[in-house]
């Protein structure tokens, strides 16, 4: 069990299910967001705090021995609101792990938007080169690099998941190769705290589903074994919608529309 677990974006969808379902693998779970994060419940504490704000961010990891970083810009969004949270706040976490009383293990919620323009003809693994597929995506690039100059260098220890897409259920087509359950997350975040060694694996956060396109042969070490398929769920997402067209960028790209998207100007 961890001393004290650090979930960043704890208001945001996937920190909300980490707050709710990872009380048990810490002794203390601190919470922090910019706001909206309630009461504590029995074993939480609650630091708000913005990710670019250097001295904030330091005190805010300092004594924490495990880190779920799911803070920071979800979306694409000007360059001015990404580099804030997604740039700056990634920078002020390491450093803040690197200065910490205690040397923690971090999971970094990457993006498949790390490799977005990839085609979804082209299965993948950690190797693959990045493609992202808009700034959002740049950032996410930039956080693996980031954290593995930070193990290199000082031992850091960081699990980038480049998570698909989690949601309770498959939304569209595409989902269906990208979808990640809840309880296959919360499984992959027990293994990455459990493992004796981690080191600065690149993981695909995708359930165990039919239509991947993604490998993760290269961290089986970690003893992660998704149990969910999408394939449920596919009757479901064709009655509820059509397939998209050949040329459609939902259908070419894995990151999906994010590769139509143009650049947001603030």
């Amino acid at each position: 069990m961890l001393k004290k677990l650090l979930i960043t974006g704890a208001n945001g969808n996937l920190g909300a299910v980490c707050r709710e379902r990872l009380g048990h693998v810490a002794e203390t779970v601190r919470l922090s967001a910019r706001h909206g994060l309630g009461d504590a419940g029995p074993n939480e504490e609650i630091v708000y705090a913005d990710l670019g704000d250097k001295a904030a961010v330091e005190a805010l990891v300092d004594g924490c021995d495990g880190i779920v970083h799911m803070g920071g810009q979800s979306v694409e969004a000007p360059w001015e609101v990404i580099r804030n949270a997604n740039f700056d706040g990634m920078f002020n976490l390491y450093e803040g792990a690197r200065k910490s009383s205690v040397k923690p293990r971090i999971i970094f919620a990457s993006s498949n938007h790390a490799i977005g323009f990839h085609p979804q003809t082209e299965r993948l693994d950690a190797k693959s080169p990045t493609r992202p597929d808009g700034l959002y995506g740049v950032s996410k690039v930039f956080g693996e690099a980031l954290a593995s100059m930070y193990h290199d260098k000082f031992g850091i220890e960081t699990a980038s998941i480049r998570i698909g897409s989690s949601f309770p259920e498959p939304r569209d087509h595409r989902m269906l190769a990208t979808w990640l359950s809840y309880d296959d997350l919360v499984r992959l975040i027990e293994r990455i705290f459990t493992v004796p060694k981690l080191g600065c694996p690149i993981i695909y956060g995708a359930s165990a589903n039919a239509a991947s396109w993604w490998d993760n042969r290269e961290v089986a070490y970690l003893g992660w074994e998704p149990q969910d398929n999408a394939e449920i769920f596919r009757e479901k997402v064709d009655a509820a919608s059509e397939r998209p067209a050949v040329d459609d960028p939902r259908a070419v790209h894995q990151g999906g529309m994010f590769c139509a998207d143009g650049i947001h100007e603030g």
